[in-house]
């Protein structure tokens, strides 16, 4: 398996690859009954902001060229501009859940550009499962992050399994928000979520 920081043009793969995973098997967005065009839709406009920086690393099989893995990645003081008109109404309880992780770590600490890895989507390819990829992408991702002079590494784990690779890489568990209590508009959005707790918000420094 090649390891590699992603290039623009490698957008449109990552943008089907990462709304295929997410769609089928990431807890919040299954909860949500969101469709692969619904994540290809956020994904087509976060995607192309998010490689421009270069910090997205992708895996590549080293026979045939294909992609199996993908971490996209931002810097988490600067995030690309999101225009949510243009996605599905059925992401917001999903970035409300989200945005309460963040802010409960931003509390106390002035965090500047280029200071802190956003770990934002990590997905692998079905059939490529079981083959350390996940563990794989997260190592080069930081080891980009260290070469571009980035000092921690945050990200919002939202599954057993992520949470697990994340854990593997030195990561530690900092704020949660349990699934089974979190309302969003008055409603449990995501009580039908089975054997996924809560996301967890995960740091780790880099020095």
């Amino acid at each position: 398996m090649h390891y590699e920081v992603a290039k623009p043009s490698d957008a449109w793969e990552i943008v089907h690859l990462l709304a295929t995973v997410f769609s089928e098997s990431e807890p919040p967005a299954v909860a949500m009954g969101l469709s692969i065009r619904d994540m290809e839709q956020l994904l087509r406009l976060f995607a192309p902001g998010a490689l421009a920086e270069g910090l997205t690393v992708v895996a590549r099989d080293s026979d045939t060229g294909k992609l199996a893995g993908v971490l996209l990645t931002d810097d988490f003081a600067a995030p690309p501009a999101l225009d949510l008109k243009q996605i599905s109404a059925k992401f917001r309880p999903i970035f409300s859940m989200l945005e309460s992780l963040d802010q409960q770590y931003h509390r106390g600490k002035t965090i500047s550009a280029g200071e802190c890895l956003h770990l934002f989507m990590l997905g692998v390819d079905g059939e490529f499962a079981g083959r350390g990829i996940a563990q794989g992408l997260v190592k080069a991702c930081l080891e980009n992050g260290i070469r571009r002079g980035y000092r921690m590494a945050v990200t919002e784990a939202t599954g057993i399994v992520s949470q697990r690779v994340f854990r593997k890489q030195g990561f530690v568990d900092r704020f949660s928000v349990s699934y089974r209590g979190f309302k969003h508009e008055g409603k449990f959005v995501f009580n039908s979520i089975q054997g996924h707790e809560s996301a967890i918000l995960m740091d780790k420094s880099l020095l």
